[in-house]
């Protein structure tokens, strides 16, 4: 591992609005571009953050009758649970998500380790600061469980419907499923900036469709729009309580994707997700619900699939098509996502370095292969052993659940520290999502036995390499500063005891104190030191997008002597080389041809001393041999690095 540990750190801003982000496209969406602009920023939106959501007719009311807690198909169940999904959306993803959590954006970013930054400063004294940190944190793990549940679930569901048309080709679904699956994480290193721009128009499409079948159903039996008053659900919850909970296990599922609302808002605006949740999906989906409910009272036997069997029988094929392609650009959606939220989390120190491929010059087009490999082994390895999307719902449901939960604590500490609201309408506010999210939980939780497990130990063994890298991360600076030598006496005594050649050394540190290693080692063995000697740190900004003028900082020790700090947001790409042309606080400016970059690369040697359990010190040591090198990582040079070796115990 090198000295060159990526820090974060450093001031963090926040807004009340979701267009301040530096290059996001969220910036042009409100900088007085005209409704059409508007209008086309939310089609886009439409494609990338509702895919979803918008996939969840597939299965979450046939799940919900015919799942694992079974429920009568009689008006009472069929009414209650279409007012509980509706006002489910409405609270959750209408007041919770699009009005209230969409306002906190981290100069224009979103989700959950952009808003854990956001308020990291603002916790960083007090007791509890760490308790909402691990919340963070156990919200991005439950994130990367979503992101395998979400395209095998999401693809099952579409592909299920050959099945309803055609029964005796039920024993192809899961060949066909693992085949486009595959597929799909095969394209992932070309990049998808080409077939994004075909991903709002085909989902625009999918919610015109089933708003109109849904429209056609509703229209021959009109009373079921009356099922969208809440004392339906009342009602069904006073009748029968006990099956009214589990019900929620499966209910919870027309607002799956809620969360990604929140974390694309800096690709899109908070303006155009708005639009397009109120205007089109919100819509599509509340008619496509009504008429799957008109459907099963008036067929029962639609209960195998009301989705498929809304379409005549003319038009059974495209709709199996065009819901096929919703479930692979939802899947795409959320492959993207696991690519920035892991660049985030490499950045802010929660995950190990790894090779990043940038795919187009557009910004957050990456590709992570590690991921994509993991990825894709988890979601074939899931739709291998589950076989059917109605198993699968039951993993589906905790996670998602989980985290809306763990939102409500973040969100707390916006409304209290950082918007200072009154208490009267943080609290009433808090103790309606609380209430509602906890039940969600609650029911899911019972489906612990029937897969519910998936996603818990997933969190738990990714929380826990999280934690493990960032504790590890904090002992591995704690040992290396402990036998520090102060810069300014290190100069003074340096610059008389060795030779000194032309060119620039840089030594990369991964603290802004002391010597780093590979300087120490580098006099000690070859005694010589270069004409201008730069100890550089790199860190890393709660912020998305450094400003120009914040992104350097320099103090010269004398006699060629430097200290030179580059500061990267959490969105930006760490190319060092690049940033230090910019900078012009060092003497002359840098030539690459005439730099050398000189890396310490410790070997940790796990012990007994106080600080991590053993094992996790092992844990710890192996992510360390395996992370990418920092000379990748900082887009170095290759013929310009030197390597120096040591030993460190923890």
């Amino acid at each position: 591992m090198n000295d060159a540990v990526v820090e974060a750190g450093g001031a963090s801003s926040h807004t009340t609005d979701g267009h301040s982000g530096h290059g996001s496209a969220a910036h042009a969406a409100h900088a007085g571009h005209s409704q059409s602009g508007l209008l086309k920023m939310a089609v886009g939106a439409i494609g990338v953050v509702f895919g979803d959501i918008g996939t969840s007719p597939l299965y979450a009311l046939r799940d919900t009758f015919a799942g694992h807690h079974k429920l009568p198909l009689d008006q009472l169940h069929v009414y209650g649970i279409i007012s509980l999904m509706f006002w489910s959306m409405m609270i959750i993803v209408t007041l919770k998500y699009v009005s209230v959590i969409m306002r906190a954006d981290n100069k224009g970013e979103g989700g959950s380790l952009a808003l854990l930054a956001l308020i990291n400063q603002h916790t960083s004294g007090n007791r509890w600061g760490k308790g909402i940190i691990l919340l963070g944190v156990f919200a991005t793990a439950l994130f990367y469980g979503d992101s395998m549940i979400t395209p095998a679930v999401s693809v099952m569901g579409a592909i299920e419907g050959v099945a309803v048309y055609r029964p005796e080709m039920h024993p192809l679904i899961v060949p066909m499923v693992v085949v486009i699956l595959v597929g799909l994480f095969m394209i992932q290193s070309r990049g998808t900036e080409k077939v994004a721009t075909f991903f709002g128009p085909i989902m625009l499409f999918y919610f015109a469709t089933i708003s109109v079948l849904g429209l056609i159903s509703i229209l021959q039996l009109p009373h079921v729009i009356t099922a969208l008053s809440p004392h339906h659900a009342v009602e069904m919850f006073l009748a029968d309580p006990f099956r009214g909970f589990l019900a929620m296990g499966a209910a919870v599922l027309a607002v799956t994707g809620a969360e990604a609302l929140y974390a694309d808002m800096g690709h899109f605006g908070r303006s155009p997700i708005r639009m397009s949740w109120l205007v089109f999906v919100l819509p599509a989906l509340v008619l496509n619900y009504l008429g799957q409910a008109s459907l099963l009272m008036r067929n029962p036997a639609a209960l195998e699939s009301p989705f498929y069997f809304l379409a005549p029988e003319w038009f059974q094929w495209p709709l199996l098509i065009l819901a096929s392609l919703a479930a692979v650009i939802a899947s795409q959606a959320v492959i993207s996502g696991a690519f920035s939220v892991t660049q985030q989390a490499i950045q802010l120190g929660f995950i190990p370095r790894m090779t990043i491929k940038h795919t187009s010059t557009a910004a957050g087009q990456i590709y992570i292969p590690v991921i994509n490999f993991a990825l894709m082994i988890a979601v074939i390895l899931l739709v291998l052993v589950f076989q059917r999307s109605s198993n699968l719902t039951a993993a589906y449901g905790i996670a998602v659940t989980g985290a809306m939960l763990i939102d409500n604590f973040l969100l707390a500490v916006v409304l209290f520290k950082l918007w200072h609201w009154k208490p009267v309408y943080s609290i009433g506010l808090l103790v309606l999502f609380f209430v509602i999210d906890a039940g969600y939980l609650g029911a899911n939780l019972t489906k612990i036995p029937d897969g519910g497990w998936v996603p818990l130990l997933m969190g738990v063994a990714i929380f826990t390499l999280l934690t493990t890298w960032s504790r590890g991360r904090a002992l591995m600076r704690q040992g290396m500063a402990e036998g520090s030598i102060p810069l300014e006496v290190f100069t003074k005594s340096a610059h008389n005891s060795a030779a000194r050649v032309p060119g620039t050394a840089v030594f990369m540190a991964s603290t802004s104190a002391g010597v780093p290693s590979a300087l120490l080692h580098n006099i000690k063995h070859n005694k010589v030191l270069h004409e201008r000697v730069v100890i550089l740190t790199v860190q890393i900004a709660d912020v998305p997008y450094v400003d120009a003028g914040e992104q350097s900082a320099a103090k010269d020790y004398g006699n060629g002597f430097y200290r030179l700090t580059l500061r990267f947001g959490f969105l930006e790409e760490t190319d060092v080389p690049a940033a230090l042309k910019r900078v012009s606080m060092c003497g002359t400016p840098f030539d690459m041809m005439k730099t050398s970059f000189f890396l310490s690369r410790q070997t940790l040697i796990p012990s007994d001393k106080p600080g991590m359990a053993l094992w996790r010190e092992k844990l710890f040591a192996w992510m360390l041999r395996n992370a990418a090198s920092a000379m990748e990582f900082f887009r170095l040079p290759t013929n310009r690095v030197v390597e120096l070796g040591s030993q460190l115990k923890i």
